[in-house]
């Protein structure tokens, strides 16, 4: 339902936005203006992603939970969206998620309302109803029995070297 809300409010607050800024300052100025900040947002985006990146690099490195940092990447990538959408209200919001600390504010608004089960750093992945054994793998696999009579009649499977 918020969704649909926003596909007919944002529009509507653009449209409202271009007639009332355009009348204001001229059609000139009003092109200039959004061609302005997409350049400036594509900028911003690029410096701060780059950073968003080290940062996840240095999480997975240091064995950290990686969560901040895919958050405040994403909000970077949706920012950027923002930004090349013509427009002066998602411009506004783009420039916002690109201010560190409102990202952390939204970060800290999203974490409140999802719950983390768990971070696991081995590599290994462990299914809850199988318990791993010695060396953590678990191999599944079918077999047939094959008699020696039917491997000589019939020669190599054709998945092995002679």
């Amino acid at each position: 339902m918020w969704l649909l809300i926003a596909f007919i409010a944002v529009p509507l607050i653009e449209i409202t936005l271009f007639i009332q800024i355009g009348g204001a300052i001229g059609l000139g100025w009003t092109l200039a203006i959004v061609i302005l900040t997409a350049i400036l947002g594509t900028v911003l985006v690029r410096s701060q992603g780059a950073a968003a990146l080290g940062q996840l690099q240095s999480s997975f490195n240091e064995l950290r939970d990686p969560t901040e940092p895919l958050v405040h990447g994403a909000m970077i990538l949706f920012s950027g969206a923002l930004l090349l959408t013509p427009g002066f209200f998602t411009d506004a919001v783009g420039f916002a998620l690109l201010v560190p600390q409102i990202r952390q504010a939204v970060y800290q608004a999203i974490r409140a309302r999802v719950k983390v089960q768990g971070f696991n750093t081995t590599g290994h992945r462990q299914h809850p109803h199988q318990p791993p054994n010695a060396n953590g793998d678990v191999i599944d696999g079918e077999f047939h029995e094959i008699s020696d009579e039917d491997r000589v009649n019939k020669g190599p499977s054709g998945w092995t070297k002679h």
